[in-house]
């Protein structure tokens, strides 16, 4: 295993707030990496028996074959190749803890490929599936936060109304946002999809239920959120100037902090 790769995973803190949903498996899969096996074993030694809900296979990222879509591989062999990197160790924490959703993205973008093929862009659909699989999170919370939200109202959201925050959730989901979270920066911003019910224990279902091809398509149907903003996350935010920063917490119509996108044909 890449000494760095060891490092990196011996800084994760699986107790902040972020990692929560993951925490045990985190933990479990982190114990295996450091005893000597590789990414894709270690993540395969938590995986439950073949069956209804449980997630595709792990195998090594040398597995993937030359010329295929990374997309269309796993839809055809119900297998993730997996390398070993923090990318793709996050990228299948989230695969053993929402295993429908991920299924369904997966779905959605497999025909999508078989439909157009890969060119040298995405397409709406695509885009929206990716963003959501790399930068996503779900968020429960009374209506006047998500009022604030969309309207990028920040210190109403985090300051005027942050006795609310108590009945809010939020589960990261894409696995390079909690891969970025590793190393957490002022700028890290989620993509938020939101949901009108209780997260738990039905999340997984309720996502992959909401997954239908027409949503995205449309659209991306989702609103950003700087993440390290959020009470009880950051202690930085405690300071109230903490949201003064207009390059993160910018007005509607002004473009969101952005990351780098992959291409159509890239493994992400």
């Amino acid at each position: 295993m890449n000494p760095e790769v060891l490092r990196q995973l011996a800084a994760v803190d699986a107790r902040k707030p972020w990692f929560a949903p993951y925490a045990i498996g985190l933990d479990a899969a982190r114990q295996r990496v450091q005893a000597g096996e590789n990414v894709a074993a270690a993540l395969s030694g938590l995986r439950p028996a073949r069956g209804a809900g449980a997630p595709a296979r792990f195998i090594a990222g040398s597995s993937m074959p030359t010329g295929e879509a990374y997309e269309a591989f796993v839809a055809r062999t119900d297998s993730v190749p997996t390398r070993d990197n923090l990318h793709d160790f996050f990228n299948g924490l989230v695969w053993l803890r929402f295993p429908q959703a991920k299924q369904r993205l997966n779905e959605l973008q497999a025909a999508e490929i078989a439909r157009a093929g890969v060119g040298p862009v995405r397409g709406p659909l695509r885009d929206a599936l990716t963003l959501f699989d790399e930068n996503g999170a779900v968020l429960a919370a009374p209506p006047a936060l998500w009022e604030a939200l969309v309207a990028h109202h920040w210190r109403r959201l985090f300051v005027d109304l942050r006795p609310l925050w108590r009945d809010a959730v939020l589960v990261v989901f894409g696995h390079a946002l909690l891969e970025k979270l590793v190393c957490p920066r002022k700028e890290l911003t989620a993509h938020v999809w939101r949901a009108d019910a209780p997260l738990e224990p039905t999340l997984d279902g309720w996502l992959a239920a909401q997954l239908a091809a027409d949503r995205p398509a449309g659209g991306k149907p989702f609103t950003p959120l700087p993440v390290l903003g959020i009470p009880g996350w950051w202690p930085e935010n405690q300071n109230f100037s903490f949201y003064d920063d207009s390059l993160v917490f910018r007005p509607a119509g002004r473009q969101e902090p952005t990351t780098t996108k992959p291409s159509a044909t890239s493994r992400t």
